[in-house]
């Protein structure tokens, strides 16, 4: 047990069950087939993330009844983050999700070894932070007997709220995972009254024609495509870019290229991407690759709604020579991350699509080689806007969950007006390496006007 794990206590825990729907109101699929897309996730870990809440907090004695009664609320709509996996082995080997109400689960607990400051106050994010999530150490497969979901509600030594919840990614992606925040928040902000306005989640999983479920696997049992390695140790800072420093980097990506095509999210990863080679020291004539975990709710015809509740995304690679990266410049790079967007078609989806069913090939966190950097999450998500009835949330923070060495992680910024965020995972070695660097750090240090 790490010192950051024995400083934490749980002082409650709660398995939470959807109550029955109301007579008159159709009844909930109890198994639903997992596609292509949720399948390749099973040897990752869960998603984790988490919110920071100040001081603001008003009445402790009654947020935690509070948190527990609207998150009960909340999972009867997305019930069916409250199953388990399944394996079926006849008359093919298969996975889905059972929808048998086995719970999700609630945990309160006491964190005296952070507080709120300790978010803010460096760059560096103290690795003491990775504690506040549940479920930790899991891969997606362990969803057969652990639950999918789990919230944990960590009051720290100041009295503050960090709020972490931790999905199982073969369910739901990161659309789903803050379709389900933003709904916990709006209930617990209004007492549930506004349950009735709620967008509810779409929950059967889409399939191709060409591919029906159930998605046959060409195994045996777990073994064979889940294998537990632990990763070498990575340190973490979170940097904030105004949304003048955004708008800069698009601005020079273009200008370079003479397009106005790339988009502020693509030029800005082109700058971490540069700063992450440089501090890497990678030869020139080594490959680096940019995986962008593309979501494909509206590249596919026709499109899926927003409240899709399964997986969509789809790591698309740009790979380049280290040496010319750099001699070519941001906007060069900016354009390899637009090319590889503007190749998630609808027709290329079709094809990725056809060919997993015929090999499944899972994503594993070994292609992670220290030439690499990953992508996900999106600046268009509502994280802010997560306001429980006390106010905005002051910080977002990831845990544990692959954390490889490039696992770069995107927010919308805090302040809005096209700020954004980059949650960066690297060697500690390479990330001090980076922290001063002047070409990048230039563009964290601009403020909001």
């Amino acid at each position: 047990m790490s010192e950051s794990q024995a400083d934490l206590r749980i002082l409650s825990r709660h398995l939470i069950r959807p109550s029955p729907p109301p007579s008159g109101v159709r009844s909930r699929r109890r198994q639903i087939h997992l596609n292509q897309w949720d399948l390749n996730l099973l040897y990752i870990d869960y998603i984790q993330k988490g919110l920071l809440f100040p001081l603001s907090i008003p009445d402790q004695t009654l947020l935690i009844p509070r948190l527990l009664s609207s998150f009960s609320q909340t999972l009867d709509l997305f019930y069916p983050f409250a199953g388990r996996l399944c394996t079926v082995h006849h008359p093919t080997f298969s996975i889905l999700l059972d929808c048998n109400d086995a719970g999700a689960e609630f945990i309160h607990a006491s964190a005296t070894h952070l507080t709120a400051s300790d978010f803010s106050s460096s760059l560096f994010i103290p690795s003491a932070v990775r504690s506040l999530f549940p479920l930790d150490g899991l891969v997606n497969h362990d969803g057969h007997s652990f639950p999918l979901l789990a919230v944990q509600a960590n009051i720290l030594a100041d009295g503050s709220m960090f709020l972490a919840c931790s999905l199982n990614h073969t369910v739901a992606d990161g659309t789903s995972f803050w379709h389900f925040f933003n709904t916990w928040s709006a209930l617990t902000r209004s007492a549930g009254a506004n349950a009735d306005g709620v967008e509810l989640p779409m929950a059967e999983h889409w399939f191709l024609p060409s591919t029906p479920p159930p998605i046959a696997l060409p195994f045996r049992d777990e073994s064979e495509f889940i294998h537990r390695r632990p990763l070498p140790p990575t340190s973490e800072c979170f940097f904030h870019f105004s949304g003048r420093a955004v708008a800069q980097l698009k601005a020079k990506a273009n200008q370079e290229m003479g397009v106005t095509r790339i988009s502020s999210l693509q030029a800005l990863l082109a700058h971490m991407w540069l700063a992450a080679t440089r501090a890497r020291g990678l030869e020139p004539h080594v490959e680096t690759t940019y995986v962008l975990l593309v979501g494909h709710r509206h590249r596919v015809t026709p499109p899926l709604p927003k409240t899709y509740m399964g997986n969509t995304a789809v790591g698309l690679p740009a790979t380049v020579l280290a040496g010319e990266l750099v001699t070519n410049g941001l906007g060069w790079a900016a354009l390899q991350l637009n090319h590889v967007v503007a190749s998630a078609t609808n027709e290329n989806t079709i094809k990725w699509l056809e060919d997993w069913a015929k090999k499944p090939m899972m994503l594993t966190k070994k292609m992670f080689n220290g030439t690499k950097l990953m992508t996900g999450s999106s600046p268009r998500f509502d994280v802010f806007g997560n306001d429980f009835g006390w106010g905005s949330p002051a910080e977002v923070r990831s845990g544990n969950g692959n954390k490889v060495d490039g696992k770069v992680t995107i927010y919308p910024g805090r302040q809005g007006e096209g700020s954004m965020a980059l949650e960066v995972c690297l060697p500690a070695a390479v990330l001090n390496i980076l922290v001063e660097d002047q070409k990048f750090m230039e563009a964290v240090g601009l403020v909001a006007d």
